[in-house]
């Protein structure tokens, strides 16, 4: 069975992204999988545990501070001569802004098939991708090696215990990929809702909320659900909400199984962004606002009277 490359998102500190569990359970449907992990020295030690618990029978360790230390050509560099070694089926990534961008400079230095936004995989290689900003869904299947991105929340992670074997890989790479060099990196400050394109509940805020305060209604239903915040572009420009968690076209896409609108619109700068959630429910007082097409549930009222009482039910039913 020909190996599965998937390309692990996480850091020693941080641990596996959730998004590259589900590309490993993705990844078995066409062969074995094979986890990389691109970094520092000892990141593959620390993530080599839910890396081995998800399906990877073998982790290709590529670490050195120039991998860590430079942007993402050197990642691909080192990606492409793996690749060339070991004739993967294909090659699996997380489909953010790095993984895009390594997944391009990689089909092509291998001639390959590149497949964005890839929300689905079946045993043949045929994916479900979102394409034209989101407005279309389509099936398609590259010619030779599939390099393929995988949307955040596409499957639910589904473990399959391997062996995870460690492989080291020579992650030398030439003075041309380090071009651009890492001078700082800065933490974010995290709070205790998790990240907004790994979140399985997004509670999203739009014009409709008014001001910056009323965004605390926003955040309340958000923790009662153990959600993200998302907010759509017009709140972010109107100062409603930090720019990192507008979703849309211009922001981040996320697809939850539970994703609520409320006083959004539903443009299609904001549907690109969301529409391949698996629930969607809409709260807007105009019963002809764009985003009640797309809903699964939608309901027509002023959200500072729904709102809080949805908190005070949910309140009730927790307990």
């Amino acid at each position: 069975m020909a190996e599965v490359l998937v390309v692990a998102d996480g850091t020693a500190s941080g641990g596996v992204k959730k998004v590259t569990l589900e590309a490993l359970t993705l990844a078995r449907r066409l062969g074995e999988p094979a986890a990389v992990v691109l970094g520092a020295p000892g990141t593959a030690d620390a993530l080599a545990g839910p890396l081995a618990e998800y399906g990877a029978v073998k982790i290709y360790a590529a670490e050195s501070d120039e991998i860590a230390g430079h942007l993402v050509a050197p990642k691909a560099e080192v990606l492409a001569r793996l690749a060339g070694e070991v004739s993967p089926a294909a090659v699996l990534l997380a489909s953010g802004q790095e993984g895009k961008e390594i997944a391009g400079r990689l089909a092509v230095k291998l001639d390959a098939g590149l497949l964005t936004d890839v929300s689905d995989i079946a045993a043949d290689g045929t994916v479900t991708q979102v394409v034209f900003a989101g407005s279309t869904i389509v099936t398609a299947k590259a010619n030779g090696l599939p390099v393929i991105t995988v949307r955040s929340n596409s499957v639910t992670p589904e473990p399959a215990p391997a062996a995870g074997e460690r492989v080291s890989v020579d992650a030398t790479v030439s003075d041309a990929a380090k071009g651009a060099r890492v001078l700082e990196r800065v933490a974010e400050q995290k709070g205790s809702r998790p990240e907004l394109t790994e979140a399985g509940v997004v509670v999203s805020g739009g014009r409709g909320v008014a001001s910056a305060e009323n965004f605390a209604l926003i955040e309340e239903l958000a923790d009662l659900l153990g959600g993200a915040v998302g907010a759509s572009r017009a709140a972010v420009d109107s100062g409603f909400y930090p720019h990192q968690f507008q979703v849309g076209q211009t922001g981040k896409t996320v697809s939850p199984q539970l994703y609520l609108a409320i006083g959004i619109s539903g443009a299609i700068q904001h549907r690109a962004g969301m529409q391949t959630s698996k629930t969607i429910v809409a709260i807007n007082k105009d019963d002809e606002a764009p985003i009640f097409e797309l809903a699964d549930y939608g309901i027509v009222g002023d959200l500072f009277k729904v709102v809080p009482q949805a908190v005070e039910e949910i309140r009730k039913r927790q307990g």
